[in-house]
């Protein structure tokens, strides 16, 4: 049964008239989504943590000089780059990181901790995002897939051990002009084997897998879930897309809220079930979980 007009909260009402979504139709496809049994998966992107003030570094904040050349992230962010100049990718990662420690989680990002602590193992968080802001913000490491990384997170680079170790805290504050010294080289180095520690980031010259980014743990969830609540991504990354193609050939729920359309959006609205509530994360985010905290399924 489909929500009538009436029920449909004002502030929902007021934010889809400023995108120029039917606020009946979300309110339809979250009372779908109470009949539909699954976890409630939510997939984030960089758009979420740009509210919070965090470049995404493609445009002139990612740019680096190392010598007499300017790179590109594009460039920096393999493999390849840290095989080659260890030390400066490390100078990199850690300005990188200086600037997502100085940032705070939204609403956005309080707004998913919030759920999470209402539907506990029936929540679900993948995030591209390496800034941390999620767990943060309060979402628990078990319950959110950091597909990326963890920028806060280091491992050793010639794999001499599985599991990953927090960055040490002599090297949180760091300039953009930074480079290192003998001490940060010291500590960015295996205290097992004496190899390269490396940034716990997927690299564009690098695979998604299972034990460090959990992939086939998210398609899983995708085949799985009772709705999927997509915010603030392009769709420039592998998984995501598979994930968000699933979840639309399922004929599930599916919401997308950004900003721009995307190719997430092409698949919301060709969908049974799916809209695209355009706007920001800060605005949408908190209602839509609102209303998912209390629409329970029903027990069958």
């Amino acid at each position: 049964m489909m929500a009538p007009p009436s029920s449909v909260p004002d502030s929902v009402q007021t934010r889809a008239g400023e995108s120029n979504l039917d606020a009946t139709r979300l309110q339809e496809i979250l009372e779908i989504a109470r009949h539909t049994p699954g976890p409630r998966v939510v997939l984030t992107g960089a758009g979420i943590s740009a509210e919070s003030g965090i470049p995404t570094f493609r445009g002139a904040e990612g740019y680096w000089q190392v010598g007499s050349r300017n790179y590109q992230p594009s460039e920096l962010a393999t493999l390849r780059a840290f095989t080659e100049m260890p030390a400066e990718i490390w100078a990199w990662y850690l300005y990188r990181r200086a600037v997502c420690r100085a940032a705070l989680p939204n609403d956005g990002h309080r707004a998913l901790a919030e759920l999470e602590a209402t539907l506990g193992d029936r929540f679900l968080l993948i995030t591209q995002n390496v800034d941390g802001l999620h767990l943060r913000a309060g979402n628990s490491q078990d319950r959110t897939y950091q597909i990326h990384g963890n920028l806060d997170f280091t491992r050793c680079s010639a794999g001499c051990h599985i599991g990953v170790d927090p960055l040490p805290d002599e090297l949180s504050a760091w300039r953009k002009d930074q480079a290192l010294d003998a001490a940060s080289r010291e500590l960015l180095h295996c205290p097992h084997c004496g190899a390269w520690l490396r940034p716990h980031v997927l690299w564009f010259d690098e695979c998604y897998d299972e034990v460090r980014y959990r992939f086939e743990s998210s398609l899983s969830a995708a085949e799985s879930c009772g709705i999927l609540l997509i915010v603030g991504t392009s769709g420039a990354t592998n998984l995501p897309m598979q994930v968000a193609a699933r979840v639309a050939e399922r004929g599930v729920p599916l919401i997308v809220v950004d900003p721009e359309p995307s190719p997430f959006t092409e698949m919301a609205e060709a969908s049974p079930a799916g809209c695209f509530a355009q706007g920001l994360a800060g605005e949408w985010v908190p209602q839509i979980c609102a209303e998912l905290a209390n629409k329970p399924v029903n027990p069958s």
